[in-house]
């Protein structure tokens, strides 16, 4: 007898696995490096939260978590900016000897110097308010503040050591400030080659017009 064929089992359903959990490491740290990435190539209009995220690899909305907007993201950049500043002059404060204020001075003008350079669309980032509410980023206020009071306390020392010449702190600070960042300014601005200052002979410029200023501040 013929053997008869055994019903067909409707196929199984294998069910799909449940979603994974998103996974994406540090998520803000990444659209933080996204952002000053775009800075760096674009200048910083050219950041935007959706630019960042498709960098980071992530879903437009996915930013959202941490930045609830283009204003909020500029802020944790400008931070992080300020951050690698720190490093920078930290690493060159440590070379000079305390008991040294006014060449740490020196020192820390010169770090601020080529950081700025070397880094123009951070540096923009920090010194312009045109790319968030600096009112709103207490953290970043903060620690201007320190990096004031820092310069504040090197040239206190070095005025009771002897080795200014005028008791005005108050306006060599200013001074100095205004040297360094007019000189940054005009460096990324392209003004120097209207001045004689060629490409090669930026960072040389930098450290001679830094020691005049050193110079004439300092008692003989």
């Amino acid at each position: 007898m013929p053997v008869s064929a055994r019903p067909k089992r409707p196929p199984s359903r294998r069910r799909s696995p449940p979603p994974k959990p998103y996974h994406h490491g540090d998520l803000r740290r990444g659209l933080i490096d996204a952002a000053l990435e775009l800075a760096e190539k674009g200048g910083a209009d050219s950041v935007s939260v959706r630019e960042a995220a498709r960098r980071a690899g992530v879903s437009p909305g996915a930013p959202f978590r941490h930045f609830e907007s283009r204003d909020a993201l500029m802020i944790a950049v400008a931070e992080e900016a300020q951050r690698r500043f720190r490093i920078e002059i930290a690493a060159a404060l440590a070379e000079i000897p305390a008991a040294d204020p006014l060449a740490r001075f020196r020192a820390f003008g010169m770090a601020y110097l080529r950081w700025a350079m070397r880094n123009p669309a951070h540096f923009e980032i920090i010194s312009s308010g045109r790319f968030f509410d600096h009112d709103g980023a207490s953290e970043l206020s903060r620690d201007n503040a320190e990096l004031i009071g820092m310069t504040e306390r090197l040239l206190a020392e070095a005025f009771a050591q002897g080795q200014l010449r005028s008791a005005d702190l108050k306006t060599v600070l200013i001074a100095g400030r205004a040297l360094v960042y007019g000189f940054a300014r005009m460096s990324i601005d392209r003004h120097l080659p209207r001045w004689g200052v060629a490409e090669g002979e930026v960072g040389r410029t930098a450290e001679a017009i830094l020691d005049l200023f050193i110079e004439g501040i300092a008692r003989r």
